[in-house]
């Protein structure tokens, strides 16, 4: 009888440390931002919003060099001018300056929209790879393991190589 109780508290002990064991989560690691880097679609988007920075880039400078001459011209001018014209003038420069300004915020805005456009389908398709590769693994977290993210120790699983043959880079 005394052997039975102890096999059958060695077992419910066997058990309560097994269940113990399981409940515990699985916790892997991967740098997102080197995955996103690695992607082909996203050296793409990169250039593709490079080229179009710099043509707004180009456009602004056009305008602030056409500014710069008629600045230069209405300045040796301007002793050949009368008061009012001069008052007009440099009201006329700090109109095109105003709307020089503005359309600097203009490309911002459009370079900011570009970018969402661009990187939010490539930023799903990676989410949509981890979260496939982690469920394949057994994973119940995936944490972001890029520098000053919060991950202090990174001594789990590195889904970055298994995450990048799902996309197939």
């Amino acid at each position: 009888m005394k052997n039975v109780k102890k096999i059958a508290a060695a077992i419910v002990l066997f058990v309560a440390f097994t269940g113990f064991v399981n409940a515990q989560s699985k916790v892997a690691h991967i740098d997102v931002t080197q995955l996103l880097s690695a992607m082909p679609e996203m050296k793409a988007a990169e250039a593709e919003l490079k080229k179009l920075s710099e043509t707004y880039n180009a456009d602004i400078e056009s305008s602030m060099t056409e500014l710069r001459n008629k600045y230069t011209q209405y300045e040796n001018e301007a002793t050949s001018k009368s008061k009012e014209e001069n008052e007009k003038r440099a009201a006329e420069l700090q109109g095109v300056q105003k709307n020089i300004g503005e359309a600097q915020q203009a490309a911002q805005r459009e370079l900011q929209k570009k970018q969402q456009e661009l990187f939010s389908p490539i930023s799903d398709k990676a989410k949509a790879a981890i979260e496939k590769v982690a469920a394949a693994q057994g994973f119940d977290y995936v944490i972001d393991a890029q520098q000053g993210s919060g991950l202090i120790v990174a001594k789990g699983k590195d889904l970055l190589i298994d995450v990048k043959k799902e996309l197939g880079i």
